[in-house]
């Protein structure tokens, strides 16, 4: 009883094994061969449970997402044999999985790797027909189209995956290019400030020398009208003594011999050298004004 139970056992644990290794799941995540003997008998197996002969058939899985490839940085020359130097990567997904088992063996790394090669030699091609300002700014998003159309191509011929998109992060400039690059950079600003300050000058100059002239305006205006209120003010104020002179003479004569006496001697250190009968002692003379 002991060995036939020992028995039955392992057959159960053995059939055990078999069933599960006769079952396999594929997710919607991923993409999956049925290989027999290393031959590949399904390579559109569908996503769900699925059964498979034990030893005799291997089924291979693969990431079925798109993944990104970051190819390194590569020194390529444009159409005026100016060196660039590109950095760029992909986004790819496999598409065709027999054709990347066949030519990758299922080894993600060698795949990415004969994609970074397509990349480069695609951007090296699309580089050499194009001027350094059309790979910066002029023609870049037609570059990347170009290149994604004929990658995908490729990659889907060569290599049973699909490109989705190749994009160039940075473009720069070698060392050996980018300080001489930079100071005629550095030169051409310093040219157009110097325009720019020159013009800055002369507009400076136009509108002092317009300013100076309107200041001139405004003051020889003023002056004008400053003589002209005067000369009223003066025609007024001869209006007014002519008026008073007229109304009483003797009083305007009298007020202005005290003016005059009193501007004359309102310093006691002053001389006056004059006759004593004179008229200007008059109103001295005599309180009437009349000669004595």
């Amino acid at each position: 009883m002991g060995n036939r139970s020992f028995v039955v056992g392992f057959v159960l644990v053995l059939l055990g094994l078999l069933g599960m290794n006769s079952l396999y799941v594929v997710t919607e995540l991923e993409r999956a061969i049925l290989l027999e003997f290393g031959r590949v008998v399904n390579d559109d197996i569908k996503q769900g449970l699925h059964i498979k002969l034990p030893i005799i058939n291997q089924v291979r899985k693969f990431d079925g997402r798109v993944r990104t490839s970051d190819a390194p940085s590569e020194r390529f020359l444009t159409l005026e044999k100016k060196a660039v130097i590109v950095d760029s990567f992909a986004k790819f997904k496999v598409d065709n999985v027999q054709t990347y088992y066949t030519a990758t063996s299922g080894d993600e790394r060698r795949a990415e790797e004969l994609l970074k090669e397509r990349i480069n030699n695609g951007l090296r091609n699309e580089i050499s027909k194009r001027t350094l300002h059309e790979v910066v700014s002029g023609e870049r998003d037609e570059l990347m189209h170009v290149l994604t159309e004929r990658l995908n191509k490729v990659a889907q011929e060569e290599l049973g995956v699909s490109v989705v998109d190749v994009r160039v992060k940075r473009i720069d400039l070698p060392p050996e290019v980018s300080q001489s690059v930079y100071n005629r950079m550095n030169t051409e600003r310093d040219i157009e400030a110097r325009e720019h300050r020159a013009k800055g000058q002369e507009l400076a100059v136009g509108i002092r020398a317009d300013a100076d002239k309107q200041r001139e305006v405004i003051l020889a205006e003023a002056y004008g009208k400053a003589e002209e209120v005067r000369g009223e003010g003066d025609a007024l104020a001869a209006r007014i003594y002519a008026a008073a002179y007229t109304k009483d003479k003797d009083f305007y004569e009298f007020s202005r011999s005290m003016s005059a006496y009193q501007r004359t001697f309102s310093n006691k250190g002053d001389i006056l050298l004059i006759q004593p009968d004179s008229v200007f002692f008059k109103y001295l003379n005599t309180p009437s004004g009349a000669r004595r």
